[in-house]
This record gives structure tokens, C-alpha cells and sequence, in this order.
């Protein structure tokens, strides 16, 4: 695994190249308790020279082991990036240039705002704390259509009936 990913300009073949490889997972240290990166980020991408500035595009793929916002269970997911583009101006004295910053910051733009651990989670009870994707727990829970609650307060007691 690789700290960075630094293109030598260089050397870059007049046609592009395919560029290959996994960044270390370090890369993208989120300082989030509930987020963590693992296994590194893995790209493939085509990079070239169009007139003075660097191109490269391609797909970018993470893997994250999270904390479901809904039901406080641990689960593994992958963020992808099927259509990764950067662009970056070049100069005569530009011998290298470090692409890292903008695969990290397409993985964390990728990101779920809330992680669940799968579509249908049910959370947990708000009454008792029971995850509901283990079953029911035993909590009454009155299903009631309170749409117009806040403007039923507004009305005089003798006119609520």
C-alpha cells in the first residue's frame, strides 16, 4: 500500500497511462468514532496530459466498517466512485504531481450522511431500546395521525371535541 499517489509528469507517456493501485487507509483518517476506513483505497485510473494540464479519471472504491444510525449495529459497507475525474494545471517546472487529496476527498463526498446497516432497518424502540429488527418488543405504541397536533392545541378547550 502506498502513502500517496504522485504522478511523474515526466515520465507520463504522451497517450496516458493506466494507473493502478491501493492507498493506504491512513489516507483517510476521519477522526470519527462511529466511521472507520479500512483495507485502503483502491483506484483505477487512466491519467494523460491534455495541453498543460493533468487529467485523470476512473473509479475509486473504500471500505468502511460503520455503526447503523438507526439501530446502533456494526456493519461493513463500500463507498464507489464509478466516475472519478481531476484536474489538475500543470507548468514548465511541474515535475510531480499528488493526486491523493482528491481521491480522499471523492471517497468522503461519497459517504452516506447516515449510515444504516440495510434499508429496511426498523431502529430501535424509543420507549424500551429494543433493536426491532430482532422482533417486536413489548411496549404499547399507539399509532395515532397527529398531522394537525400543534394546531389543535391552538383551539379553546370547549371546541377540541
Amino acid at each position: 500500500m502506498d502513502k500517496c499517489l504522485t504522478i511523474d509528469v515526466a515520465r507520463l507517456d504522451r497517450d496516458g497511462e493506466d494507473v493502478e493501485g491501493v492507498l493506504d487507509d491512513s489516507v483517510l483518517d476521519l477522526h470519527d468514532d462511529y466511521l472507520h476506513p479500512f483495507a485502503g483505497i483502491r483506484y483505477s485510473l487512466f491519467v494523460q496530459m491534455a495541453g498543460r494540464e493533468l487529467v485523470a479519471r476512473g473509479t475509486l472504491e473504500q471500505d468502511f466498517d460503520s455503526v447503523c444510525s438507526r439501530c446502533g449495529g456494526d456493519f461493513d459497507f463500500t463507498v464507489s466512485v464509478p466516475d472519478f475525474l481531476a484536474s489538475v494545471e500543470t507548468d514548465e517546472k511541474t515535475e510531480f504531481v499528488d493526486l491523493t487529496d482528491e481521491l480522499r476527498q471523492s471517497i468522503i463526498l461519497g459517504l452516506p450522511t447516515y449510515p444504516v446497516c440495510r434499508a429496511d432497518c426498523r431502529g430501535v424502540c424509543p420507549t424500551c431500546g429494543k433493536n426491532l429488527n430482532e422482533g417486536p418488543c413489548a411496549c404499547a405504541h399507539e399509532v395515532r395521525d397527529d398531522r394537525w397536533g400543534a394546531l389543535d392545541a391552538l383551539l379553546p378547550e370547549k371546541e377540541k371535541d
